[in-house]
């Protein structure tokens, strides 16, 4: 550390686009503030998760940033969904534009954060030995930054090369002639296979639940439509603040039951064209709460994937039977289905055949054994609050994080919790952002959060903590949400699901997203600060004259 500095007024952990988003607005505000990241350079998923087929599937130009004029006019989008190289080159442009590196230290994983309530102060061990404490902890560490691996015998044993999708190698892998197999078929692995299918020599798919998927319909931007997008950026994010998903797409507003089936099936034929979310989150509302309308809709997704499957029976095992279409996260793909027309391609059911271990050679199925040069996980994350339950976070009376949450995350706005004062966490667990286009969520939780720190360093506190009653109404009215919602019935990690997790399995919904639409999270989380940040008790001494920063020399370097 620069000068062996030791103590911040904040401590953002994580560099991706939550963090970078917030140390920009700590700059601009001259507090003293520092970015712990654990990876050797920022970017967050778009650093790690560098597999074949990585992109948006929010417009780039929902996706980036609308905090400054001048960058929404210098930058030019390339593709409708930007892949992940030109998403990294982005962050750090936005990083370099806004000297932000200077803020930031590498290789710097925080593996305890403790409360010290004699002095008010977080006191946070890194994985190199050092301590640093700070007035308040933000928390910007990811909703998908925990991969999760299946637990399978002989995982260690196999000769191959072998990763998880997120820690895919940063140098080129050699994928032609090789027998490749990718174990899982959820939105990774639907990207990775529509990439691949024609670069391998044999490719094997072990699937254990098909997940639905739409088109992602990706197209070059040119420089006279970037233009156009530029001129309308204002409209653009208008759209994206009025709309549930917060993207460019609006639900239909029309009743389900109220038009005709021809009205229907027209609407589906046109957004299943479309590029993006449309076929999900511009359709009639109903096919969210309404479990007929869901299943006729899901019916002609189904009919969809037998046209563009040639073998019925593949087909048929693509198809979900266990919940309908959009009940969670849809996967947008390009060429998906039409990988399993191809002769080296394979799919294998692994609830008809389970994998019974990984061997040196390959894999073994209850039915057969199969050898691989190249075994790739795609089997998903401990979501939303994986990245939290990693690091030793206890709050007042060393309460620790990951047991008051073992059961489910209970927070207040998603963004504070009971018992863990000054933690703040601008994406949390039950907040707007999971559930919407990320970046959109991103800069409403941050510049919330930023505007309570003001309110604070303003009044003198130094400290802020949620009450129980605050954090237990919210909890409960995001509960109640999902009770009327069909994702109730999904195993997707909007419930909270993920079999390689003790606790996560079936079954166990896990309130984990506020699931009530960009306008109510944006409505909700500013009735409490208009209200003096009602529900949060503040308390503690003079502190607003040694909040900002004497210096704005922090230098980042890796550690």
């Amino acid at each position: 550390m620069a000068g062996g500095k030791s103590h911040y007024e904040v401590i953002v952990v994580g560099a991706g686009v939550a963090g970078i988003y917030q140390i920009k607005r700590l700059a601009d505000l001259g507090v003293d503030a520092l970015v712990l990241e654990a990876a050797p350079d920022l970017g967050g998923t778009w650093y790690w998760n560098r597999y074949p087929g990585a992109r948006f599937d929010s417009e780039s130009y929902t996706y980036g940033y609308s905090f400054s004029k001048e960058l929404l006019d210098e930058w030019h989008w390339k593709e409708r969904f930007s892949s992940q190289p030109e998403n990294l080159r982005y962050l750090n442009y936005v990083a370099e534009k806004f000297d932000l590196r200077r803020h930031m230290q590498f290789n710097c994983k925080v593996e305890a954060a403790k409360f010290d309530e004699a002095h008010d102060v977080w006191r946070l061990r890194i994985d190199v030995g050092r301590e640093l404490t700070c007035r308040f902890v933000i928390m910007a560490v990811g909703l998908l930054s925990a991969p999760t691996l299946p637990r399978l015998a002989g995982m260690e044993s196999f000769k191959g090369r072998s990763f998880h999708t997120f820690h895919w190698p940063h140098e080129p892998v050699e994928l032609a002639g090789k027998k490749v197999a990718v174990i899982g078929t959820g939105a990774t692995a639907i990207q990775i296979i529509g990439e691949i299918a024609d670069k391998v020599g044999e490719l094997t798919v072990f699937q254990r639940r098909p997940n639905w998927s739409a088109p992602l319909n990706n197209s070059p931007i040119s420089d006279a439509e970037m233009a156009d997008i530029r001129a309308r950026y204002d409209e653009i994010f208008e759209t994206c603040g009025r709309t549930p998903g917060g993207f460019v797409h609006e639900p239909d507003r029309r009743g389900f039951f109220e038009v005709t089936r021809e009205e229907r099936l027209a609407l589906w034929d046109r957004l299943y064209d479309e590029p993006g979310f449309g076929i999900w989150l511009s359709n009639f509302r109903e096919i969210f709460t309404d479990p007929a309308a869901n299943a006729e809709f899901s019916a002609y997704i189904a009919d969809r994937i037998r046209r563009r499957v040639k073998d019925p029976v593949v087909a048929e095992k693509l198809i979900p039977r266990d919940h309908g279409f959009g009940v969670q996260r849809v996967p947008l793909e390009t060429n998906y289905f039409e990988a399993y027309n191809r002769p080296n391609v394979h799919l294998v059911d692994i609830s008809e055949t389970p994998i019974e271990r990984i061997t040196e050679s390959g894999l073994r199925t209850s039915a057969r054994d199969y050898e691989f040069d190249i075994i790739v996980y795609s089997t998903g994350f401990d979501a939303i609050t994986g990245a939290y339950d990693q690091i030793d976070i206890r709050g007042i009376g060393g309460e620790k994080l990951s047991e008051k949450w073992k059961d489910g995350p209970s927070t207040f706005l998603g963004m504070l919790v009971h018992g863990f004062p000054n933690l703040l966490m601008p994406t949390g667990p039950q907040s707007g952002s999971a559930s919407t286009n990320f970046p959109r969520g991103i800069e409403t939780g941050v510049n919330w959060c930023s505007a309570l720190l003001e309110h604070m360093w303003a009044r003198g506190f130094s400290r802020a903590d949620p009450t129980l009653a605050a954090q237990q109404r919210w909890t409960g009215y995001v509960a109640k949400m999902y009770a009327v919602m069909l994702l109730r019935n999904a195993k997707g990690w909007f419930t909270g699901y993920n079999s390689n997790v003790p606790g996560h399995e079936a079954g166990k919904v896990r309130h984990v997203v506020f699931n009530g639409g960009t306008p109510k999270y944006v409505a909700a989380i500013n009735e409490v600060a208009m209200k003096g940040y009602e529900g949060i008790v503040f308390a503690g001494g003079e502190r607003a004259s040694v909040v900002r920063s004497s210096t704005t020399s922090v230098e980042a370097k890796a550690v």
